[in-house]
Formats: structure tokens, C-alpha cells, sequence
């Protein structure tokens, strides 16, 4: 385990409270800067956490995009990569991501799920808004750890 990963496992509390007790506009506004801090610290290339232990929903646009990309029909695309979660929603058959290499580069990064995209949020409002989701987040993404420390401490 790294040191990130105990800090993080051992901040949980803390950050449930944080999460609860926030200002939502002033997190908002410090957001943005955060993100860019963080980024400039972690390097996804080097991680993939997410891409190796969870799923993305696959949201209709997005199985239409990459079946488009893959040359696929739908339905096939489906059937080879999805499969319906207890949610109703479409994620990955497979962990890690049956697009992830092992280089840790994504073969349809352009055209990922928009879930992909926005991950981790650390620059938009469902860091806050959902803290059940940032909590899970912080435990395997190193950039959500780094946001929450730094709000902790401002």
C-alpha cells in the first residue's frame, strides 16, 4: 500500500465531514485550482487505478460513439464488452478495462465513456454533491486524495 492509500484509508472520516460540513461555494471556487495542483502531481499513465478495478457506466452516446469506432453494431459491442449492473446500467464484463493496455494507455481515449472523461471530478460539483462517490474515489485515486487533503487544510 502506498503512503497516499494509508493517509487516505485513515482520513475517511474526515473527509465524510468535511464533505458534509462545507461550504459548497467556497470548495467550488477552490476547485478548479486543486484540480490543476493535483494533476500536476499525479500522473494517470503511471496509475490506472480506476481503469484496472472499476467500470465507467456506458451511457447510450458513448456505446454509440465507440461501437462506430470499433466498426461494431451496437448489439455486438454489448455482447462482447457490457454487461448490465445491479443499477441498470451498461459497464465493462471485464477488470481491468478490456481497453486498457498494458502501458496503461486507453486504445479509444478519444472517444472513452463520458464517465472516463470526467473522472475524478475533482473540478466539478459531484466531489461535493455526491460524497459517497468521493469518498470511494480518494480510496484508489491519488489526484481525489490530494483535493481533499488540500481542502482539509485550507
Amino acid at each position: 500500500m502506498q503512503q497516499w492509500e494509508k493517509l487516505s484509508a485513515d482520513h475517511q472520516k474526515q473527509y465524510k465531514q468535511f464533505l458534509q460540513r462545507a461550504d459548497k461555494n467556497k470548495v467550488l471556487k477552490q476547485l478548479p485550482d486543486l484540480h490543476e495542483k493535483a494533476f500536476a502531481e499525479v500522473d494517470c499513465l503511471t496509475c490506472a487505478n480506476c481503469c484496472k478495478n472499476y467500470s465507467p457506466r456506458f451511457k447510450t452516446p458513448d456505446i454509440k460513439r465507440i461501437s462506430k469506432l470499433l466498426k461494431l453494431k451496437e448489439s455486438s459491442f454489448i455482447d462482447t464488452y457490457l454487461v448490465l449492473d445491479t443499477d441498470g446500467d451498461y459497464v465493462t464484463k471485464t477488470k481491468p478495462c478490456p481497453f486498457l493496455g498494458a502501458d496503461n494507455y486507453c486504445s479509444i481515449y478519444e472517444d472513452r465513456p463520458s464517465d472516463c472523461k470526467r473522472f475524478p471530478y475533482t473540478d466539478e460539483d459531484v466531489l461535493i454533491k455526491r460524497p459517497a462517490i468521493t469518498l470511494k474515489n480518494s480510496t484508489f485515486c491519488p489526484a481525489v486524495h490530494h483535493v481533499l487533503e488540500h481542502l482539509l487544510k485550507s
